[in-house]
């Protein structure tokens, strides 16, 4: 799955344990009628995918959806989902850089002098 938007949030790098980091981004979708901001999660070494993304930035979130079930002390079963981003990529939209195609018809036909 994918999604473009622009990052809202970046979180800090957690280590929630030993052997366990994570890292949380929100990005807004601005596709629909009213904005969604959707939390994305990195884990392990992909949490450093964001260094060089500031706030603003138009991304696109390549992400797998993980739901889990977890009972409670008292028995009771509850559902968590996460979307774990596993690609990030800036968008196109976000630079007004573009590159005009050489104008190669000026270009004199002679000799061949390639050796092969």
């Amino acid at each position: 799955m994918q999604i473009k938007g622009s990052i809202k949030v970046i979180g800090k790098e957690q280590q929630v344990s030993e052997k366990f980091r994570k890292r949380e981004f929100v990005v807004t979708d601005n596709s629909s009628q009213y904005p969604q901001h959707i939390s994305f999660q990195l884990t392990q070494d992909k949490c450093s995918m964001l260094d060089g993304y500031k706030p603003g930035d138009i991304i696109t979130v390549h992400f797998n959806l993980r739901g889990r079930e977890w009972t409670s002390p008292q028995g009771e079963i509850k559902y968590f989902n996460t979307l774990e981003a596993w690609r990030i990529e800036r968008s196109g939209s976000e630079s007004s850089y573009s590159q005009e195609t050489p104008d190669y018809s000026d270009i004199p036909a002679g000799k061949d002098d390639l050796p092969f």
